[in-house]
Order: C-alpha cells, then sequence, then structure tokens
C-alpha cells in the first residue's frame, strides 16, 4: 500500500487522557515525523500537532483510536 502523509491535530479537553494520547503515540513512534504541542493555557487546551508519514490505514488507526477518546477533538489531513 502506498504511504501518504498527513498532518493530525489533537485537541485535548480532558487532560486525564493524556496517558493514553502518548500511549498511542509512542505505538506508532515509527511513522511520526514531528510532533509539536501547545500548553494554549489562555484557552485551557492542550494542543497536539503530530506531521506522519504512514499507509492511510495506519494513519485511520493512529486518528481513530485517539479520536475516540473522551475529551479530544481530532482532525486529520491528508497532504500527498
Amino acid at each position: 500500500m502506498e504511504k501518504r502523509v498527513a498532518v493530525i491535530s489533537i485537541v485535548v479537553r480532558d487532560r486525564a487522557v493524556s496517558n493514553r494520547i502518548n500511549d498511542i503515540l509512542s505505538a506508532h513512534g515509527d511513522v511520526i515525523r514531528g510532533r509539536l504541542g501547545f500548553p494554549y493555557s489562555e484557552r485551557g487546551v492542550p494542543i497536539i500537532i503530530i506531521l506522519v508519514d504512514a499507509e492511510q490505514s495506519t494513519i485511520g488507526a493512529i486518528s481513530g483510536a485517539i479520536g475516540n477518546l473522551p475529551g479530544v477533538t481530532l482532525r486529520s489531513t491528508m497532504l500527498l
């Protein structure tokens, strides 16, 4: 299957799931090319942006696992 480049944006409204998010990202560390976190304290929400180079099924698995966590909003964009 062809690899794609994607950007995954994660807004964490419930910090109680932070460890689970980190576990999921660590499990897929081999396809993550960059990670940027903003502790957006003015709004009270941490924001994480992930750059991924992987097969579409893997990108979907990461997005689905994190996006289904309570208190998390996620959007993914395929670039290539």
